[in-house]
């Protein structure tokens, strides 16, 4: 059995156990499943009342807390006793494509070259991680939640807002990843 948790689950299995979170929590209490909700709650319980945004009744949410508080302890646990400390399986003319950029390195989940603390204080690194990170955020705010929210559960419920932000997620994340992206790792700084 632990043979099994050591290999990375096939899309057609994760999927379905994701998509399955849907009804249970809607059975199960009503409730909606999405991770940038946390954030919230996290600066209401840590917030003084006195900002109207985070001024609402966030003991209502611990359940959200608990879930995503699994979700990173299953990261951790995985990530720490399960997973077999091998290379990242990359596509072979993607890892030619990388090359011409300098990323060569592929022992873990994301590019030495590019995500570590000496590289956040380049200019690359700080427009990668620290405006990449204010993207997010804002494009999640802005949104009103993240994709697991409206691709998962909002696209499930048949709301037309999560199909709009769903193609824009999809749509941003592919100029970035074929246009923006390869400019920027073009850069000499």
């Amino acid at each position: 059995m632990i043979e099994f948790l050591k290999q990375p689950w096939a899309w057609y299995v994760a999927g379905p156990l994701i998509g399955l979170m849907v009804p249970v929590l809607l059975i199960t209490g009503n409730k909606t499943f999405g991770i940038s909700s946390s954030l919230r709650h996290i600066c209401a319980a840590c917030m003084p009342a006195k900002i109207p945004f985070f001024s609402y009744q966030w003991k209502k949410e611990v359940w959200n807390l608990v879930f995503v508080s699994g979700i990173l302890a299953g990261g951790l646990i995985a990530g720490f006793f399960l997973l077999n400390n091998q290379p990242v399986q990359v596509n072979s003319k993607l890892i030619s494509e990388l090359a011409t950029y300098g990323i060569t390195d592929y022992n873990s989940l994301v590019p030495q070259q590019l995500f570590n603390f000496t590289a956040l204080f380049t200019l690359k690194g700080f427009i990668l991680i620290i405006g990449g990170g204010f993207l997010v955020g804002f494009g999640t705010r802005y949104a009103g939640g993240c994709t697991s929210g409206h691709a998962i559960m909002g696209l499930s419920n048949l709301q037309l807002p999560s199909l709009v932000a769903t193609i824009c997620f999809m749509t941003g994340g592919f100029i970035m990843a074929n246009l923006i992206l390869p400019f920027i790792l073009m850069l000499k700084i």
